[in-house]
């Protein structure tokens, strides 16, 4: 390998952020590639988005994902997840569809941890978990103050692998997904030197554990954040996307004391295992993924 090539295992190229036409997101993505970052992975929200991170992966030469992410579990119902089986069922053998995702619980925002809706949140979860099972894919995980309870119901319901994305959890949360053949996601998040427990698990877990991603636009590394008090003064918050990745990723080797292209193989087969689909895909120069 000539040069470090990435794959940024979870970005949103579909969101407001890259503009409605997606003549942005076009932009956006060429960058990115051109500073090596040979695949996203794009995971639908909701069923309202289900065709649009479809074709936008057609669009850009990348993969999607199909699921309905906890977030949006209050406005959806039965017929949102019958959706999604038939979505499943009809794009099965698309080659680009890699995964059920975005899924997961989340226990964060105050209004999802209701008890009412924390179950809601499971049952949604435990439903997808079964289409995964049915169709044959492994899932993306949406973990926030959830790790414990996500673990739980995979035990229940034994999924086919995945990337636990974003994860912030503890050591042994780390090693309990890891046991039960998940891959983690590493992102934004573990520029700030203030996240010493996650940045001493990028150092310290195995790296055949780690995969990388930007959940672009979202968790922006430290270059781009502006705090309240930045923002108040005029300071603009920066856009994340796929272009941060090769950065990104140079925070993680430094911290695990490894050549950067030693940890693009690593990671870029890490998320050929987690997501197996993604080997019939084509990095830049026409070499398979």
């Amino acid at each position: 390998m000539n040069k470090a090539l990435w794959i940024d295992s979870h970005c949103h190229l579909d969101a407001p952020e890259f503009g409605a036409d997606q003549a942005l997101a076009l932009a956006v993505r060429e960058r990115a590639r051109a500073l090596g970052v040979g695949l996203c992975v794009i995971p639908a929200v909701e069923r309202s988005n289900f065709d649009t991170v479809r074709l936008l992966a057609h669009r850009l030469g990348d993969a999607y994902a199909l699921g309905i992410h906890p977030i949006f579990v209050p406005q959806s119902d039965e017929s949102d997840l019958q959706a999604l089986d038939a979505a499943l069922t009809e794009h099965h053998a698309d080659p680009r569809l890699v995964a059920v995702g975005e899924i997961g619980l989340d226990f964060f925002v105050p209004a999802l941890c209701e008890p009412a809706m924390r179950e809601r949140q499971i049952w949604f979860y435990r439903e997808q978990l079964k289409l995964a099972r049915r169709h044959g894919l492994p899932v993306i995980l949406h973990v926030r103050r959830s790790a414990d309870a996500l673990l739980k119901q995979l035990r229940e319901l034994p999924a086919g692998g995945g990337i636990a994305h974003a994860f912030s959890g503890s050591e042994q949360q780390a090693q309990a997904f890891i046991d039960l053949g998940f891959r983690l996601g590493f992102g934004g998040a573990v520029t700030f030197e203030p996240a010493q427990r996650l940045r001493r698990l990028a150092a310290t877990l195995p790296v055949s554990a780690l995969v990388l991603e930007t959940d672009a636009p979202d968790i922006p590394p430290h270059w781009l954040y502006a705090t309240a008090a930045e923002r108040a003064a005029g300071r603009m918050q920066g856009v994340n996307s796929p272009a941060e990745l090769p950065r990104i990723a140079q925070v993680v080797a430094d911290l695990r004391g490894m050549p950067l292209a030693d940890l693009a193989r690593a990671t870029t087969a890490n998320a050929l295992a987690a997501l197996p689909r993604l080997a019939a895909l084509r990095m830049p120069g026409g070499a398979p993924a």
